[in-house]
């Protein structure tokens, strides 16, 4: 089917389930998610991160992921992730993504609102939804990096403010989670999700998705997130998986890479299996 736009967010959100966001790093690793994610019929969001821009492949994977999602039967949305530049989105759209983020977080209030609300009129013309961020976690994904104890939590009467005066379509919001993996059992604040989503009238997103436990997602789920980034875990398992396969298969490519895919099919199952998004693709 033709690509899906990030507005399967806020259907998620309604029918009580989350998107899940797997960052791909290779055409390797969009075709195992999305032969995992078809296989159990969910929706997903692919996320082109810095990373990924940083080395001059944004154009080659949207490119991929367009090509292939033609043949899928599931929603598959196209997301620019953790954008800090106006002139990158401009980018991002003219290459064919479908959904954005623009983290403006670690600015004063003032400047993430101004700069947030550019970036939702530019994408709302086009009709491609925004993904804006309120708080900082801690952590390092891509070109994010905030060390421990200086996070800041979303504060909910803020967060409010935020949404109107943005018009962004879905927030991302910190509340424990961090960015890569934990070095002990992360403690989401469920209390402070709860009065977010009462001040708030669109989808949340939680960052930091690898690691977290499953009881703590499906709390969140409850609690209007509707979009889990994941993408530490996909990576290692990925890597993981080629190390094993170049020890077995010295000289066969193809079955090196199919290990590899085998075990990053692994860990994508279990993905949405947290977010419970098997079977609801529209």
């Amino acid at each position: 089917m033709p690509l899906a736009s990030g507005k399967i967010v806020r259907d998620a959100w309604e029918r009580g389930y989350a998107v899940p966001a797997f960052s791909v790093h290779s055409t390797d690793m969009i075709d195992a998610v999305l032969e995992e994610a078809q296989l159990l019929e969910a929706p997903v969001l692919l996320q082109i991160g810095q990373r990924v821009i940083r080395n001059g492949q944004m154009p080659y994977l949207v490119a991929h992921i367009t090509q292939v999602a033609v043949a899928c039967a599931i929603p598959v949305c196209i997301h620019l992730d953790h954008c800090h530049e106006v002139s990158q989105i401009v980018q991002s759209l003219h290459v064919g993504v479908t959904s954005c983020m623009i983290d403006s977080s670690s600015l004063p209030f003032e400047q993430n609102v101004a700069i947030t609300k550019q970036v939702v009129e530019l994408c709302h013309f086009v009709d491609i939804p925004v993904e804006g961020e309120l708080g900082t976690i801690t952590g390092v994904e891509d070109d994010v990096s905030v060390a421990e104890g200086a996070a800041a939590f979303t504060d909910p009467v803020v967060a409010a403010q935020y949404v109107a005066r943005t018009g962004v379509d879905s927030l991302a919001i910190a509340i424990g989670s961090a960015h890569g993996m934990y070095k002990s059992e992360p403690k989401l604040d469920l209390e402070r999700l709860a009065a977010i989503r009462e001040a708030v009238s669109v989808p949340l997103v939680l960052h930091g998705g690898s690691g977290i436990p499953i009881a703590a997602i499906h709390a969140a789920i409850r609690l209007g997130i509707a979009k889990i980034n994941f993408d530490t875990e996909l990576r290692i398992a990925f890597v993981a998986g080629l190390q094993e396969a170049a020890e077995r298969y010295a000289d066969d490519p193809f079955s090196v890479l199919q290990l590899a895919k085998e075990r990053l099919r692994a860990t994508v199952c279990e993905k949405i299996g947290f977010c419970e998004a098997a079977h609801k693709a529209l």
